[in-house]
């Protein structure tokens, strides 16, 4: 082909693939297409897989564009597709793009609602297809753990300097009572040194 053939971008399935990329790469870029799959979509097309993506003709980008949408039509296997036996339509399709987010988002929510036990554990975090979590995936949320220092209830924490108050009262009036005792003890203290005083001039008579 001639270089003014040449694209600089090529748009495919609503994905913009720079023209310089080979066209096994370039079809990766699209999300739900892998490097097998791109493989098999050029191979079916009789397609290099080495020829830039910015001299492919217009007729070239619709036949792969048709492929990748309709994949069956292409005679791939059920198995090389990315969703079978959908559960709302019960058909084998393929893919692409949003479609992949919002399809997991849909399944998941799905199985929330039913209340199943894959949804209880998407719900909460935790593995899903029965792996071992004794000692693995232990970033996600815990079930039945309290954790500590969490924040005290707005009427707990009103009531508590409340009672913080009462109680340096009572300390007060407790350490009043050892004061009192010690004005008690100190009056014997007094009265020693007058019997000493008393009992000198007793035995000089001696």
């Amino acid at each position: 082909m001639s270089t003014q053939e040449y694209r600089h971008i090529v748009r495919i399935v609503g994905n913009d693939i720079p023209g310089a990329k080979k066209a096994i790469v370039g079809l990766t870029q699209i999300k739900g297409i892998g490097y097998s799959f791109a493989t098999a979509i050029l191979d079916t097309l009789k397609i290099n897989t080495n020829t830039n993506i910015g001299f492919l003709s217009e007729a070239n980008v619709e036949s792969i564009e048709k492929l990748i949408t309709n994949p069956i039509a292409g005679n791939f296997p059920a198995w090389f597709l990315n969703r079978r036996k959908d559960i709302e339509t019960g058909v084998n399709m393929h893919l692409l793009t949003s479609d992949i987010p919002f399809t997991l988002r849909n399944d998941i929510e799905r199985e929330r609602i039913t209340n199943s036990w894959r949804g209880y554990r998407h719900m909460y975090g935790l593995k899903v297809r029965g792996q071992c979590t004794r000692t693995t995936g232990r970033k996600g949320g815990a079930v039945g753990v309290a954790k500590a220092g969490k924040a005290a209830p707005a009427a707990a924490a009103a009531a508590a300097p409340a009672a913080g108050a009462a109680t340096p009262a009572a300390g007060a009036a407790a350490t009043a009572k050892p004061a009192a005792g010690a004005a008690a003890t100190a009056k014997p203290a007094a009265a020693k040194p007058a019997e000493e005083k008393k009992a000198a001039p007793a035995e000089k008579k001696k």
